[in-house]
């Protein structure tokens, strides 16, 4: 049994994450900033497993000293993390960018949103994580190379640190590498911008004119997290809406 550390566990991406493993025996911690949520996903899933293998604790891990307090938590178990997935974050900034202190605003919500919430739980946990044998995961987007530029910059962002982490923990024997999602339905990330017509829009963008679903990303996630030879890459799940090079 290995432990298992999530964040953005409470829906979509995480969530399904958070199954995949539980189902398969694994200790899991989730955390998310809802309470509510995180606690009813944890139930959720401990009920399909029979047991209490999933773990709630919420927490805003742009804050430092919360994510200090996660490390706390997770190092209670006494069992060193195995596999840490950073898939907090989001959407943020203002609806409507037209000022400069708009444009400000947009950037720096992404940056604390998407970034702080990967780098400081990442630094938080390094000391548990096994060695040798500790993989990280971190969810990026395909936005990181096709923009817009205040989330698709934060995104880029973390395939920059995991890129610094591979090369940083590769000699203690821990692997560092990202999945990047394109269109991915059944989450909560376009929020009120989801309809019939820009489903449409966006699957038409693929190659293979489908959308990918959250257990797609899940088992990308879970194979970089136990391909042994493989750190320091960004595997891209977009159905051919950008081509690889």
């Amino acid at each position: 049994m290995s432990q298992i550390i999530i964040s953005g566990g409470g829906t979509g991406i995480g969530l399904a994450t958070a199954r995949a493993y539980a189902a398969d025996g694994h200790r899991v911690v989730i955390i998310g900033r809802r309470a509510e949520r995180v606690e009813s996903a944890a139930k959720e899933l401990n009920e399909e497993c029979g047991e209490e293998r999933v773990f709630p604790l919420a927490a805003d891990l742009s804050d430092p000293a919360e994510c200090d307090r996660i490390a706390g938590r997770v190092a209670e178990s006494g069992e060193p993390v195995d596999v840490l997935v950073n898939n907090a974050g989001g959407a943020f900034g203002p609806a409507s960018v037209t000022t400069t202190e708009d444009v400000a605003l947009n950037y720096q919500a992404n940056f604390e949103g998407n970034v702080l919430p990967v780098v400081l739980l990442t630094h938080a946990l390094l000391p548990q994580l096994r060695r040798p044998g500790g993989a990280i995961v971190t969810v990026s987007s395909i936005a990181a190379v096709r923009g817009p530029g205040a989330y698709g910059g934060s995104k880029a962002v973390l395939n920059a640190a995991t890129f610094e982490w591979a090369a940083k923990l590769a000699p203690e024997g821990i692997r560092a590498n990202a999945v990047a999602p394109g269109f991915t339905e059944a989450t909560e990330f376009f929020g009120d911008r989801m309809n019939p017509e820009f489903h449409a829009g966006r699957v038409e963008q693929t190659l293979l004119k489908r959308a990918g679903t959250p257990e797609e990303i899940a088992e990308a996630i879970r194979y970089l997290a136990g391909a042994a030879n493989v750190t320091g890459q960004i595997l891209h799940v977009n159905g051919g809406a950008v081509l690889g090079r």
